[in-house]
């Protein structure tokens, strides 16, 4: 067996185990045959001296709750040592163990979604509602009443079941000037069946039924993704153009000289935003600055004020916003400092002035109550004793009379 790859050696073991040790001479094999790899499996095919499973693809990429068809063609000698050839048995399988075949008919995980369909020298095994669990390597194996004869076509299918996964490549041209296009691919991570076709929606209306999409022009309102047919409940992802971004500065509040300053752009876009930041002179001349989501002024000076802004832009579109900048000037915080620290002195001073001679001013005028009190005290028993003496001399006349 040297020199035997490990290809030939699986298919030399199949046909041991098909056919019997003793059975290689009645298939008009030899070991020659088989080392200098006459009739061995190439491209989904397993054949020799008429006797072949061929598979039209040997993998196979579907969706869940679909259905998927995997065909094969098979062959066979019409006669074989003198005996007419006719099948007695066509299925497929998963598993094997010894020997022995599980038809997918038979399989629990199958039944009611399982349909062999069969044509001349064509079998199909079509598959409905796939199911994640579904993903396999199928194979397909028929027997003959030939003495023995049992064929079973290697390597078999894979069948990968998943979502679609689709993403949209975006491509712009922009060489011409005069005519500008933007080219949107719709890509999914299995292959899509020729009964299949992908679906194009702008703003969640269909415009288009093919894998690629030419646009002229798009407005900033417009949105597009795409799907398959039959598999809307997978979408892409949703393209649009940048929205208008927005601007911060940090830290907040007032902007002295010296101090670091973070300014930051951000938008929202798909595919994602490319960031340019620029300042706009008083003589409206422009001066790109960044191409970073932020930019950072370390060290920012009195000068560096004005108007800052940034766009953001993708393939699809363009948006900016602008903020403005004022820097407290040092010689500005020096004299601020100190009208604040002459405040804060003087301030107090001047309440314990006022408050010192309020005091006097109330002394005072305490003092001059007082002396009135007393010139008051001294006129008024005079007038008294007068009142009195007055009302006596009434009422000694009134007795006088009586």
């Amino acid at each position: 067996m040297a020199g035997i790859s490990s290809y030939e050696f699986s298919f030399f073991f199949i046909i041991i185990i098909c056919c019997g040790e003793t059975s290689l001479s009645k298939l008009g094999l030899k070991e020659a045959d088989l080392k200098s790899g006459l009739g061995l499996v190439q491209s989904g095919v397993l054949r020799h001296n008429g006797w072949s499973v061929n598979y039209t693809s040997t993998e196979i990429c579907d969706f869940r709750g679909s259905t998927v068809d995997i065909t094969c063609t098979y062959t066979y000698p019409s006669t074989f040592n003198n005996l007419d050839t006719t099948v007695q048995e066509t299925f497929w399988f998963i598993q094997e163990s010894n020997g022995i075949y599980v038809d997918l008919r038979t399989d629990p995980e199958y039944s009611g979604r399982v349909e062999y369909l069969f044509e001349n020298n064509t079998g199909t095994l079509r598959i409905s509602n796939l199911r994640e669990s579904d993903s396999a390597v199928y194979k397909f194996r028929f027997t003959t009443n030939q003495r023995n004869r049992s064929l079973t076509g290697s390597p078999g299918v894979t069948l990968s079941v998943t979502d679609p996964q689709l993403q949209v490549h975006v491509r712009r041209s922009t060489a011409n000037p005069s005519s500008t296009w933007t080219e949107l691919t719709c890509h999914s991570r299995c292959w899509i069946p020729d009964h299949l076709s992908y679906v194009w929606y702008n703003n969640n209306k269909p415009v288009g039924r093919k894998k690629y999409f030419h646009l002229r022009h798009f407005d900033a309102e417009d949105s597009y993704h795409c799907s398959i047919e039959g598999q809307e409940r997978f979408p892409s992802p949703t393209l649009y153009a940048p929205k208008p971004p927005t601007v911060s500065v940090s830290p907040s509040g007032e902007i002295m000289e010296g101090s670091s300053v973070t300014l930051t752009c951000s938008s929202d876009a798909n595919p994602a935003a490319k960031y340019t930041w620029y300042k706009r002179s008083r003589n409206k001349q422009v001066q790109p600055l960044s191409e970073e989501t932020q930019f950072v002024l370390s060290s920012i000076r009195w000068s560096d004020s004005g108007e800052y802004y940034c766009t953001a832009e993708n393939e699809l579109g363009r948006s900016s916003a602008n903020i403005f900048i004022t820097v407290t000037w040092k010689s500005v915080i020096i004299i601020n400092t100190v009208r604040y620290t002459l405040v804060a002195v003087l301030v107090p001073v001047l309440v314990w002035t006022l408050w010192t001679r309020m005091k006097k001013t109330l002394s005072l005028k305490s003092e001059v109550n007082e002396a009135v009190e007393m010139i008051e005290s001294h006129n008024c028993p005079d007038y008294e004793n007068v009142a009195a003496a007055a009302q006596t001399e009434d009422t000694e006349e009134q007795e006088d009379l009586v």
